[in-house]
């Protein structure tokens, strides 16, 4: 699946010299977040403003409207007196937004699953290669490649749906939980698991099995919760 996944987006200086009916702030956002969500600005890491505008040959306006934006959606918080930073999640944010993403997952899941034969069929041939090109990112021990194929396979199916809220709630809470991913992408984090996961919600969608997708996609994201939880344990969450 070579389609490039909505919080994935590359933007470069060139691009921005290039590109004429989008704003400046909105271009600097999508290379500020492209880089957050690759790991090259870290959780807790400051992001220094003469320096984004350095590198993108624009000037700090542009930055400080992006800065603003990515704030609004929870990617980055600024400190009086200390500039803006990445965010670190903590332990009752990270849960609270698996069990968000559980709920959409599952609703993505059962719509896919009530899509008229040839769309439905269309949306499994996609989704089994990407279940090919994740067994290959495994073998290979490829675990970042595996990742970002796992995201796609997901996506594949919440677009299926046509719910722009859904798709729009959906982009947010990946984004934010990719922070928490980030320091977990050098391991096996339980990959072969989630394979065998991803084949029985396929064939759920090719069995047009509308309850049963619900509850595999539903129960897949808690098993990626709890893989999370077992490869790097978190304090209690008081409630």
């Amino acid at each position: 699946m070579a389609s490039m996944l909505p919080w994935l987006a590359e933007t470069s200086a060139a691009r921005l010299s290039d590109v004429r009916d989008t704003s400046l702030s909105t271009l600097v956002r999508d290379d500020m977040l492209a880089l957050i969500l690759k790991g090259v600005l870290a959780p807790g890491q400051r992001i220094n403003e003469p320096d984004v505008a350095s590198r993108l040959q624009v000037s700090r306006v542009p930055v400080r409207e992006a800065l603003r934006e990515l704030e609004s959606s929870g990617l980055v918080i600024s400190r009086k007196h200390s500039g803006v930073f990445v965010r670190q999640l903590d332990a009752a944010e990270i849960r609270d937004l698996y069990q968000m993403r559980g709920l959409l997952d599952g609703f993505a899941g059962r719509c896919a699953a009530g899509l008229p034969a040839e769309q439905r069929e269309a949306l499994v041939l996609l989704l089994d290669a990407s279940v090919d090109a994740m067994r290959l990112a495994a073998s290979q021990q490829d675990v970042q490649c595996y990742y970002a194929e796992n995201l796609r396979f997901h996506w594949a199916i919440v677009e299926s749906a046509g719910n722009r809220q859904l798709s729009d709630s959906y982009r947010g809470i990946v984004q934010k939980l990719h922070l928490s991913r980030l320091k977990n992408l050098a391991q096996d984090v339980g990959m072969q698991a989630s394979i065998a996961e991803h084949v029985d919600i396929v064939q759920a969608l090719r069995n047009a099995d509308a309850p049963r997708c619900e509850a595999l996609m539903a129960h897949h994201v808690g098993d990626a919760y709890k893989r999370l939880l077992d490869a790097e344990p978190m304090k209690p969450v008081a409630r």
